[in-house]
């Protein structure tokens, strides 16, 4: 028997807070501007604590909680799924729920491929004829078209290595300046933080883990995007 409950540090609290808001915004389909009109922060704000440079507030978790329907014990206890009562259907995200699944039915769930996006990930986009290796249902991720492993440290504490990470294929107008993108370049892959260049025809790529450096590439080097919809520790 647990006697005992985990204290949360306030970055673990955080971090909860986030996969909190991503599984609103994708059983609510809110945009993230309107949520943080709702939590009353503004969104440049709002952008900076879902990236894990700011922390959130008291008052924007008690406002989560009570108009979405999410568990504070989940946020600040890490204890039973996001969501509580009947305001939402229930998403479990603990380590080992039984909610993650995994199929192998094609018209159930979302492909997941045995590859590193920093690795093979260009290959398989680009190729008819490849299998993935099963597809996995995890509550929360439905928009999600796409499913492959992530590898290096430079988004810890955020997306850690060995994760699986969502993605969504989109375009270059499509990008929303300090969000997180997986972007294949013609000799590069990377996943970062993606915010206006020095000049109009490049992007500066930010990492999260402050021993990496940021660095810029031309937009003309772009072969594909996708937004980085979440990231989870592997589970099967």
């Amino acid at each position: 028997m647990q006697i005992f409950q985990k204290v949360l540090t306030k970055d673990e609290i955080n971090y909860r807070f986030i996969e909190s808001v991503n599984a609103v915004i994708g059983r609510e389909s809110i945009s993230k501007t309107s949520l943080a009109e709702s939590l009353n922060v503004k969104p440049a704000k709002f952008s900076e604590i879902l990236n894990g440079r700011m922390r959130a507030g008291a008052d924007m978790i008690a406002i989560l909680c009570d108009y979405y329907g999410v568990s504070p014990d989940y946020i600040l206890m890490s204890r039973g799924g996001i969501f509580r009562g009947n305001k939402l259907e229930p998403i479990i995200i603990n380590e080992g729920d039984a909610q993650r699944s995994v199929s192998f039915d094609p018209s159930k769930g979302t492909p997941y491929y045995d590859v590193d996006f920093m690795g093979g990930f260009a290959e398989i986009i680009n190729s008819q004829t490849t299998v993935p290796a099963c597809n996995i249902i995890v509550p929360g991720f439905e928009k999600a078209t796409v499913w492959c492993n992530v590898t290096g440290h430079s988004m810890e504490p955020k997306i850690n290595h060995g994760d699986i990470i969502a993605l969504r294929e989109c375009t270059v107008q499509d990008i929303q300046y300090g969000e997180i993108y997986a972007v294949v370049l013609d000799t590069l892959r990377t996943i970062k933080i993606l915010r206006r260049g020095t000049t109009p025809d490049v992007l500066r790529y930010v990492p999260i883990n402050p021993d990496f450096d940021d660095q810029e590439f031309s937009i003309s080097r772009i072969l594909h995007v996708f937004e980085v919809l979440g990231s989870i520790a592997r589970f099967f």
